[in-house]
């Protein structure tokens, strides 16, 4: 009997000894992993409260700024000119001005037909504007100053061809100018309250203005370079001096007049260091060398 037992199968219980960090652990990760998603949800609702995604603009449409091309500007600004200028008495000398400009894919005088009567020049143009619709082609934006039709904004497009020439891209148009609004000058300056700094740069401005070289020299900084100006002018009075906003330079307003009698506001910074207590300029409103 006793071996019949011994061989019948029978179920075993065992008893295994495990650190009581692991049974605690294997208990309360169900907890742990609920508390860790809800903590990630938060963080995500967060994230998109604070910072909600934007979509992001293709690699392809960014456009940097397109390289400035003096010869295109240059075609540009002389087929103004001569598109501007006319004289109805002459109708054939503006046909011949504007014929190299159009040749065979435009109207003669691009499109251009003259009154009855009157004429027109150019006083002065320069372009204003610039954009790159296309690689290749130029829109410049010219403001025109002529003697009868007063200031006059004409756009100009040039193509850059296969061949390296250029040529009209189209017709022009007359547009208006460039969004303006009034003078915003700098507010929220702190003045200069130094007396020996006030003195250095009146008396600097004084002798730039008059083109006094050698007495200017006396407050620059060593090896700082200035441009006089080409018209002696007389300063009658420092209105404001203020600090720019980093403080490495000063802004001075100020009063003068030249030989003829004619005043000017004018607005100047200067760079300023102070040498061992002693102040110097370095540097008046402009580089020269750049």
């Amino acid at each position: 009997m006793g071996t019949a037992e011994a061989d019948r199968p029978g179920a075993r219980v065992s008893v295994r000894a495990m650190p009581l960090w692991r049974i605690r652990f294997a208990r309360e990760l169900p907890r742990y992993l609920i508390g860790a998603l809800s903590i990630a949800g938060l963080a995500a609702s967060a994230r998109f409260a604070i910072a909600p995604p934007r979509a992001s603009t293709p690699a392809a449409s960014l456009r940097a700024p397109a390289p400035a091309d003096r010869a295109a500007e240059g075609y540009a600004s002389l087929f103004a000119r001569r598109y501007l200028t006319w004289n109805a008495a002459e109708p054939q000398a503006s046909q011949r001005a504007l014929a190299s400009f159009v040749g065979g894919g435009m109207e003669p005088d691009a499109g251009l037909q003259l009154p009855a009567s009157g004429e027109q020049r150019v006083e002065w143009d320069e372009v204003v504007q610039q954009r790159e619709p296309v690689a290749g082609e130029h829109i410049y934006t010219l403001a025109a100053q002529t003697d009868t039709a007063g200031l006059l904004y004409l756009t100009v497009s040039v193509v850059r061809q296969h061949d390296g020439s250029l040529a009209l891209g189209g017709y022009p148009a007359f547009v208006g100018p460039p969004a303006a609004g009034p003078a915003q000058p700098s507010i929220h300056l702190r003045e200069v309250a130094d007396p020996s700094l006030a003195t250095v740069v009146e008396r600097a401005l004084r002798n730039y203005l008059g083109a006094s070289a050698g007495e200017l020299a006396s407050d620059l900084a060593t090896g700082a370079r200035v441009s006089l100006p080409g018209m002696a002018l007389s300063l009658e009075s420092v209105q404001r001096l203020d600090w720019s906003t980093g403080h490495s330079s000063v802004l001075a307003v100020v009063q003068a007049q030249e030989a003829r009698g004619a005043q000017y506001t004018l607005a100047y910074e200067l760079d300023v260091v102070n040498d061992g207590g002693r102040w110097e300029v370095s540097a008046v409103q402009m580089d020269p060398d750049a």
